[in-house]
């Protein structure tokens, strides 16, 4: 009975984990083949269209922000970045607020290193989200910022957390300094409305001047801290890998952008399948040797009976 139980319980956890595997795989394939047009079968050329070749982040560490461009804030008032520099470093962000996927993956993986950071924001630093598209205003700006203070679980810290919106003009100074390119794409509509961009944070020291900067959609609160650290006292960091975390993928068979989960996002559901399927032949082997060791072999055994 002991080897039968054993047997179940094995399948039990073998069906467990395939309906596991199963879901966590099923985002990831459901985000690559949805898209804008139909379905494409057969091989792929990854090789992106001339038109993604402006898109891309260039680390122009020591670069001096343009302090005196105005932008409008979370609360409708025209502001000048000069204003959030002087005294504390910032964590600077380039996103829009309408963005489907990647940018939402940025701010949502900045908050969630932010919450293990003893720094604490509006006192030892400020951060700083800038919305690429001028054609968004203070409400959905306004918006974020509640859904990322709530987020944060510190309402207290509202003061050190600012959505901002602004102009093409002011966007393309900014953006041209912070060595941040991006090309407009076709929505659903066909329409110009989206954005194709990589993601990137950047860490700016309080006389404005580009300190370090963190690729991807997660960041390491080590790496933050130690950022936010350095540039407060104007030290400047070194380039990172550039291994860019592109929002968009293009489809030659389709000749249209289809979005898709973020590289790094499948390559972390990836490990985290490796990561279950050790474990779960860790339990296997162990179950396997507790049933078919010796002792356990001999305490099945019943004793002989002299008779």
């Amino acid at each position: 009975m002991n080897g039968r139980g054993t047997i179940r319980r094995d399948a039990r956890r073998v069906a467990g984990f395939a309906a596991l595997c199963a879901a966590l795989l099923a985002p990831s394939l459901m985000a690559q083949v949805s898209g804008y047009g139909d379905k494409a079968v057969g091989p792929v050329n990854d090789k992106p269209p001339a038109i993604l070749n402006g898109v891309g982040i260039e680390q122009r560490l020591n670069e001096q922000l343009p302090l005196g461009l105005t932008f409008t804030d979370d609360q409708g008032k025209q502001v000048q970045l000069s204003s959030y520099f002087g005294k504390r470093p910032a964590i600077l962000a380039l996103v829009y607020y309408q963005c489907p996927m990647l940018c939402s993956e940025e701010l949502n993986g900045l908050t969630s290193a932010l919450q293990m950071v003893s720094f604490v924001p509006g006192k030892d630093f400020n951060v700083i989200v800038v919305s690429i598209d001028p054609t968004e205003g203070t409400d959905l700006a306004a918006a974020k910022k509640r859904s990322y203070l709530r987020r944060y679980g510190h309402p207290e810290t509202a003061g050190g957390w600012h959505f901002m919106t602004g102009t093409q003009p002011s966007i393309d100074a900014l953006t041209k300094a912070v060595g941040f390119g991006y090309v407009k794409i076709p929505g659903p509509d066909g329409k110009l409305t989206q954005f194709a961009h990589a993601s990137s944070i950047q860490i700016v020291t309080p006389e404005g001047k580009l300190a370090q900067y963190y690729m991807g959609v997660e960041y390491s609160p080590k790496d933050l801290l130690l950022g936010l650290n350095e540039a407060s006292s104007n030290r400047i960091g070194s380039p990172v890998d550039n291994i860019l975390t592109y929002c968009y993928h293009y489809d030659p068979q389709t000749n249209k952008h289809s979005l898709i989960v973020a590289r790094v996002v499948q390559l972390g559901g990836l490990m985290t399948l490796l990561l279950l399927g050790g474990f779960m032949a860790l339990m296997f082997r162990r179950d396997y040797r507790q049933a078919h060791s010796p002792a356990k072999q001999a305490l099945g055994k019943e004793p002989k009976v002299n008779g």
